[in-house]
């Protein structure tokens, strides 16, 4: 399946189309509909619109603008946790992963051999 004709578009196309496109517009929020349609980020959608004479509420544009800064940065925090619990992992020459230690002191887990067979079959480990 391909791609929305209108999310294909450069900038130069999407403002040519958009001028046809807003006088169908009777919605309130004509920024996120624009987003939505021509698959443009916020920012993008707002400069665009603006350059089409459309008038965007500075406290709306900034509202917005500060939210998807939070939201990148919350996701980017949630990666960064998530790669620092995998740092966590104990391994060895025989094991991938070590679970746990015998009362012999013994370690048991994935060995590599078995980590190396489940990706040849297409699992993915959790």
């Amino acid at each position: 399946m391909s791609v929305p004709r209108p999310k294909r578009f450069n900038q130069k196309q999407r403002l040519a189309s958009a001028r046809g496109w807003l006088h169908d517009q009777k919605g309130k929020n004509v920024a996120r509909a624009y987003r939505k349609h021509f698959g443009v980020d916020w920012a993008t959608a707002f400069r665009e619109l603006e350059l089409l004479g459309i008038q965007i509420p500075s406290d709306y544009r900034e509202n917005i603008l500060k939210s998807v800064a939070a939201s990148a940065e919350a996701k980017k925090r949630k990666k960064a946790e998530k790669l620092a619990a995998l740092s966590d992992i104990e391994q060895d020459e025989i094991f991938a992963y070590i679970a746990g230690y015998t009362d012999g002191g013994a370690p048991y887990g994935i060995t590599w051999d078995e980590c190396d067979d489940l990706y040849d079959l297409g699992e993915q480990p959790d």
